[in-house]
């Protein structure tokens, strides 16, 4: 099977049965190869199905477009979290995947889109790991998905220029109020994602049941 097969250009690496499928989400500029270390890391035995965004910005591949730093194009993080949904579930049943453990594990543009992924298509992941994630539907409403079940880890940066904290906080307000148990790990760093927060990432992923 081609990698563009199921509609986006991605790695797969299968893990162990009954381990989690990791769903890696890259960052701005990176691609399907950049964050399959941290899978790794984050889980031994995972399976791990890594995708490429396909919005180009100046050459950087992203999930969505944005208006400007920090201004998401709302519309299209809608749209594409469909469109990345719909990856998921062929995905799911090309490999043969548990659909009932699949995770995001995603940074920045990636985590984003994880979490657009959470409040628009609740009950698609088990859970998220979210490293230096914004609230991706900014000033729109994000109805009333009902995320009980769903288990959220957050690494966020109380120095991040990128993403700021604040914006952090709002998510996990937002997950929270659909029931999502929401477990934040600050720190005082910036855009980034140090190894105490990866290692609590680790822990966290370790007690899904």
């Amino acid at each position: 099977m081609s990698t563009q097969d199921l509609g986006l250009v991605h790695v797969l690496e299968q893990g162990r049965p009954g381990a989690p499928v990791l769903l890696l989400l890259h960052g701005t500029g990176a691609d399907e190869h950049d964050l399959l270390g941290l899978g790794r890391a984050l889980h031994s035995g995972a399976t791990l199905l890594s995708p490429r965004g396909t919005v180009d910005e100046n050459g950087a591949a992203r999930w969505f477009r944005r208006l400007r730093e920090g201004v998401f194009d709302v519309d299209d993080v809608v749209e594409r979290a469909a469109g990345l949904a719909g990856f998921v579930r062929r995905a799911t049943a090309a490999y043969g995947l548990d659909p009932a453990r699949i995770v995001a594990a995603g940074f920045s543009n990636g985590a984003n889109i994880a979490a657009a992924l959470l409040l628009l298509h609740p009950g698609l992941l088990r859970g998220a790991a979210l490293f230096a994630s914004a609230a991706p539907l900014q000033g729109r409403d994000p109805g009333e998905a009902d995320l009980s079940g769903t288990d959220v880890f957050m690494g966020a940066g109380t120095a991040d220029p990128v993403t700021p904290i604040d914006q952090a906080r709002l998510l996990a307000g937002q997950l929270r109020d659909r029931g999502a148990a929401v477990e934040v790990r600050e720190h005082p760093g910036g855009h980034a994602l140090p190894p105490a927060v990866a290692g609590a990432a680790r822990d966290w992923l370790a007690g899904l049941r």
